[in-house]
C-alpha cells in the first residue's frame, strides 16, 4: 500500500495556507500548517514530514532563519522548497545558501507547486539517474573523509559527524561515484536535481561551496573539489569502499 505524502507548509498568509492545502489534499496528500516559527515548530513535534514549504517573507523569525535552524537539527534531511515573494537572484541564492532544495517566486500556480513538490519528494527517495552506484558500499573514504552511505552521515579523521542536508548528500555521492571525471554544471544539476540549468542559475555553484564549507576545502586551492574554468567541476580525491560502518 502506497503511503501519502505528508507536507507542512510555513506561511503567515492564511489564504496562501490554505490554497496550497486543499489544491495538495486533492491530489492525495497530507498537509500540516503553521503560521510561524512556533507553529513550526509545534508541528515538527508530531512528526517529521516529507517536505516543507516555507515562505522566506514572514514577520519575525523569517524563512531564512528556520531553514538555517532545520539544517542544524534532526531535520536537515527533510527537504525544503522555498517560496519567496520576489523573483530576485538574492532571494533565490539565499534560500540555497541556507539549504533550501528548491524555490517558487510568488505569485506562483498551485499546479507548478504541486510538480515542484514531487520533483524534490522523487529526488530525496531515489538515487540521481545516472549514478554509478556500488550497491555492497555502506562506507566509502576519500582523504580523512568517510562517508556512511547508509546512515547519510559524513565523519572526519577524528569520527566527528558533520551535517549534511539532503541536498548536499546527493552532491557529495554524485562525486564520490565519479571521480577524476569533469561534470559540467548541466549534468550535476541534473544528476542531483533533475532539471536543467538556466541562464542565470548558480544553484550548483552554491552547492558546491556548501559542500567545500562541509569538506573544509579551501576554493583557491581546493584538495576534493577543483574547479575547471569554463568546463565544470572534479571530484580529484581517491575514493575506497571500505566496507560496513562500525
Amino acid at each position: 500500500m502506497d503511503t501519502i505524502d505528508h507536507v507542512l507548509i510555513v506561511d503567515d498568509d492564511r489564504g496562501i495556507r490554505e490554497l496550497i492545502a486543499g489544491y495538495l489534499e486533492k491530489n492525495g496528500m497530507r498537509v500540516s500548517l503553521a503560521a510561524n516559527g512556533r507553529q513550526m515548530r509545534a508541528a515538527l513535534e508530531q512528526g517529521a514530514p516529507d517536505l516543507i514549504v516555507l515562505d522566506l517573507m514572514m514577520p519575525g523569525e523569517d524563512g531564512l532563519v528556520l531553514c538555517r535552524e532545520l539544517r542544524a537539527g534532526k531535520f536537515r534531511t527533510v527537504p525544503v522548497l522555498m517560496l519567496t515573494a520576489r523573483n530576485e537572484e538574492a532571494d533565490r541564492i539565499l534560500g540555497l545558501e541556507m539549504g533550501a532544495d528548491d524555490y517558487l517566486p510568488k505569485p506562483f500556480a498551485v499546479r507548478e507547486l504541486l510538480a515542484r513538490i514531487r520533483a524534490v519528494l522523487r529526488r530525496a527517495r531515489m538515487l540521481p539517474p545516472g549514478m554509478q552506484v556500488t550497491e555492497s558500499a555502506q562506507m566509502l573514504g576519500f582523504g580523512d573523509w568517510r562517508l556512511d552511505t547508509t546512515a547519510r552521515h559524513l565523519l572526519d579523521a577524528e569520527g566527528t559527524m558533520v551535517a549534511l542536508s539532503g541536498a548536499e548528500y546527493r552532491l557529495l555521492r554524485v562525486f564520490l561515484d565519479n571521480p577524476q571525471r569533469v561534470l559540467t554544471r548541466d549534468q550535476l544539476l541534473n544528476l542531483t536535481q533533475g532539471r536543467q540549468a538556466d541562464q542565470f542559475d548558480r544553484s550548483i555553484d552554491l552547492m558546491v561551496s556548501r559542500l567545500r564549507q562541509r569538506l573544509r576545502d579551501e576554493a583557491r586551492e581546493p584538495r576534493y573539489i577543483k574547479t575547471l574554468r569554463s568546463e565544470g567541476y572534479v571530484f580529484s580525491a581517491a575514493v575506497n569502499v571500505i566496507g560496513d560502518p562500525q
